[in-house]
């Protein structure tokens, strides 16, 4: 819902690259990265065709749910916005890629003809705001000591992506610093390199009714999954919630031994029986109540994108003093 651009990049290049394996393997050739006919034959063409289809199924499988879980950007930022980023680290991982192939062959001495193919740069540029902006939250800890948090399987599916290719470290490399230098508004590259207004209406005309979903309602509880894989990842997701209401529980008896347990209950009731009769025959006077803190509206924004509301994210961080990760797991609590 509301990432019909993910949703076409997640669906159209899989689709061709299954194509391209399976029945069409005589046109692999239009769409491989090759640098040396892009220099020596100036085929040009070459850095818009062997920068979009991946012609590894390994590399698109892995690439493709990297996309699903970035779409995350797509419904914080905007359609438009986030065209413009992976239009942005698109365009300067290309110029990345030869400038670090020179440099390879300049201070190495290694030849490289060809690199991956794929929309492999930008996938990579990804992880720069998902690095910097998406709030890290522990689900468990293995041994001890290893923790396992929110963030972990996206940043294994990158490495495995980072592992599939002799040379597709140059492709992640040059992804990387695309997206920093475009996050980081570097030479205002942001504003240079975006999609005009008149482009994205055009494309939300066309294609957006094509890709878009309808949204997800919550008025009827749907059953387990009807398939093996389904059952088992919504188990998963059952026992991860579980183990964050231990943890929540076990910090919250570590604080009254110490006899300072936060009473969240006398701060506000729980959120989302908030709107209860009773609690408002029972609602504190104004006297009591102690003056707002301030918040800050990037961390409100980061528990409005885990699916919080704003309300509910406003009281969460005033009560835990602006904390993110006891507000975070006090709403996932209650």
């Amino acid at each position: 819902d509301k990432a019909p651009l993910s949703k076409s990049l997640l669906l159209v290049p899989s689709a061709i690259s299954i194509l391209l394996t399976l029945l069409f393997q005589h046109y692999q050739k239009f769409f491989a990265y090759n640098l040396q006919a892009i220099k020596e034959d100036f085929q040009i063409w070459r850095l818009v065709c062997g920068r979009i289809i991946c012609l590894d199924l390994k590399d698109t499988f892995c690439s493709s749910l990297l996309i699903y879980n970035f779409r995350i950007f797509e419904r914080r930022y905007g359609s438009r916005k986030f065209s413009s980023f992976l239009l942005g680290a698109w365009m300067l991982s290309a110029l990345f890629d030869l400038l670090l192939v020179e440099i390879a062959e300049y201070v190495f001495g290694i030849t490289i003809n060809s690199l991956p193919s794929g929309f492999l740069g930008p996938v990579f540029a990804l992880f720069v705001p998902f690095y910097s902006s998406i709030p890290r939250v522990q689900v468990t800890q293995v041994l001890g000591h290893f923790s396992i948090t929110n963030k972990t399987l996206v940043y294994i599916l990158g490495l495995q992506l980072l592992t599939s290719g002799s040379y597709i470290w140059i492709l992640a490399l040059s992804g990387l610093v695309s997206g920093i230098c475009y996050n980081s508004s570097i030479l205002k590259v942001n504003r240079i390199l975006c999609v005009p207004s008149w482009v994205a209406k055009i494309f939300s005309w066309t294609l957006e009714p094509i890709f878009s979903s309808a949204e997800p309602t919550n008025e009827v509880r749907v059953g387990m999954g009807a398939t093996v894989d389904i059952q088992r990842q919504q188990r998963m997701e059952l026992l991860d919630r579980q183990i964050m209401m231990s943890q929540v529980a076990q910090m919250r008896r570590q604080r009254q031994q110490q006899g300072g347990m936060i009473n969240w209950n006398r701060l506000f009731p729980p959120l989302r029986h908030r709107h209860n009769a009773n609690y408002q025959d029972h609602r504190p006077s104004e006297q009591d109540t102690p003056p707002p803190t301030e918040v800050s509206e990037e961390q409100v924004a980061r528990l409005m994108e885990m699916g919080f509301s704003r309300g509910d994210a406003l009281e969460a961080l005033r009560a835990s003093n602006n904390d993110l990760n006891v507000a975070t797991n006090f709403l996932l609590q209650h």
